[in-house]
């Protein structure tokens, strides 16, 4: 199997869950159980916080100013953009770049265009790691901290699934990207002749 293929498949399926990251609800999730049941969920994402109850009704605020906002969720909603911003057009350049298309130029400039895109994941995934990170450590310091109270619930928020689904299309789309940027050395490791340059010729004792 080409590596290059591989990398895409392993690019793009990050780039996809970075993209659903972005707006997916759980980032962070509270519960009220009762005696039998819970009996409230709170949850919140980068746009808005929710509450659903035991029927599966759910009501929805969103965050009304984003000047008010906290800093870290502004940081989180800059990286996030970023991120599906870069794996856009990092994959639009691997399509140019890779081998197996018919457009992009010469070998030379479509392994620049592949390590281009390579460059463009690792930096989509190193984004989207960041901003998952950066929440995921706000909720953690606020759940271990004694004198926190939280306003919402009377529970601690916890991580939610949408911090894991981030994480794990940061790692694909930062090892794809990998690969693409390594692609760059193999395909200068066999030299071509160019057209129009005349092949070199070395005598039998020639010494380097």
């Amino acid at each position: 199997v080409d590596p290059l293929i591989v990398a895409f498949l392993l690019t793009v399926s990050g780039w996809i869950l970075v993209s659903s990251t972005l707006p997916t609800d759980y980032w962070k999730v509270s519960s009220v159980d009762g005696t039998v049941i819970t009996t409230a969920t709170f949850w919140s994402n980068l746009w808005k916080t929710c509450v659903t109850d035991s029927t599966g009704v759910s009501n929805c605020k969103d965050f009304p100013s984003m000047l008010a906002l906290d800093a870290y969720i502004q940081v989180c909603r800059g990286l996030m953009i970023a991120a599906v911003c870069l794996g856009f057009f990092g994959a639009i350049l691997a399509l140019v770049g890779m081998k197996c298309t018919k457009i992009g130029g010469s070998e030379t400039a479509k392994a620049r265009l592949t390590v281009l895109s390579g460059f463009h994941f690792i930096l989509s995934g190193l984004c989207c790691m960041t901003a998952c990170s950066i929440y995921a450590h706000r909720i953690t310091t606020d759940f271990f901290d004694p004198l926190f109270v939280n306003v919402v619930s009377s529970g601690r928020f916890e991580l939610g699934a949408a911090l894991f689904i981030g994480w794990a299309g940061s790692v694909l789309c930062i090892l794809g990207g990998l690969v693409f940027c390594l692609s760059l050395s193999e395909s200068f490791g066999g030299r071509q002749v160019e057209p129009g340059e005349p092949p070199r010729q070395f005598g039998r004792n020639a010494y380097v």
